[in-house]
């Protein structure tokens, strides 16, 4: 049992919807060796994997909170993730800091849905993560289904990258990874379906930008989170529906280790974002999304 306290909304300068874990205590990584070196690369990142008691203090020390989860890609890669049990048992030992997420891969059917119950029942995790270009599928596809429905049902939230990944970026064939799974446009079936999941189109979607902004905008249970981006290189239609029609429904996220928070707030302070909306991207609309305060 945690002697920390729960976490306090009003004490956090931000809240960062997009962190992964990379690497577990046992020493296994969630990506193969290829591509954690494409990504290391493409990012530029240092200190590339930390462990969870070390996210834990980083944020802390930041006075943010961050969504941490690992990336379930086993059937497509056959590189085991990191076990979402222990990103939950580190949430549970750092529940100041650490909110749970976990990573599903759609590919392991029935077995998938009985672990989506299994850690929202027992271990208290709050949504569900999906990469379709790593997992080689299309968010639409029907298979996967069963998995949203158990996501609906449980109340939790779900998690698509969209748009160019830097994962297997630079490798030969970049790595076997398609870009082609991470149309935003491929999550509006998904959304209109189950119009009662919570759905986050993770990063800005280039080369997709305009259809993860109508799908926002057009799906009330749709958000988009603004991580693995430094701001400066936002699209600029993307700041405009931000500081605007959008203002309720965007999210700082920043893709650490790949992105530090700090880089990624240092960029955004420059971006022309009005006064009044800045605190509802780096934090009031995630703490009402996570149903961590009332208003």
């Amino acid at each position: 049992m945690s002697a920390r306290t729960p976490l306090n909304p009003d004490e956090l300068v931000a809240i960062d919807v997009h962190t992964h874990a990379e690497v577990s205590a046992k020493g296994g990584a969630s990506l193969s060796a290829e591509l954690d070196r494409a990504a290391g690369a493409y990012f530029k990142a240092e200190h590339r994997h930390p462990t969870l008691p070390e996210i834990a203090t980083y944020y802390r020390e930041r006075r943010m909170a961050c969504v941490v989860f690992t990336v379930d890609a086993e059937s497509a890669t056959g590189t085991p993730p990191v076990p979402n049990e222990e990103i939950a048992e580190a949430a549970a030992e750092n529940p100041d800091v650490i909110i749970p997420f976990a990573g599903i891969d759609p590919y392991k059917g029935k077995a998938a849905v009985r672990q989506i119950r299994r850690l929202v029942e027992e271990f208290g995790v709050r949504g569900f993560k999906f990469h379709p270009n790593i997992q080689a599928f299309r968010p639409d596809d029907r298979m996967a289904y069963p998995l949203y429905e158990a996501i609906e049902d449980a109340g939790a939230i779900a998690v698509f990258h969209t748009g160019q990944t830097g994962i297997g970026a630079g490798a030969p064939g970049g790595g076997g990874i398609r870009l082609k799974y991470s149309n935003p446009m491929h999550v509006d079936d998904v959304a209109a379906d189950f119009p009662g999941m919570r759905i986050i189109l993770a990063h800005p979607s280039f080369p997709w930008q305009d259809e993860a902004l109508a799908v926002a905008t057009h799906k009330p249970n749709v958000y988009i989170d603004l991580s693995g981006w430094s701001p400066k290189y936002f699209p600029p239609q993307l700041v405009r529906y931000a500081d605007s029609l959008l203002q309720d429904k965007v999210l700082f996220g920043s893709d650490y280790p790949l992105l530090t928070p700090d880089r990624w707030l240092a960029d955004f302070a420059g971006l022309p974002i009005k006064d009044e909306v800045r605190p509802k991207i780096l934090k009031e609309n995630a703490a009402r999304l996570l149903g961590l305060t009332t208003t």
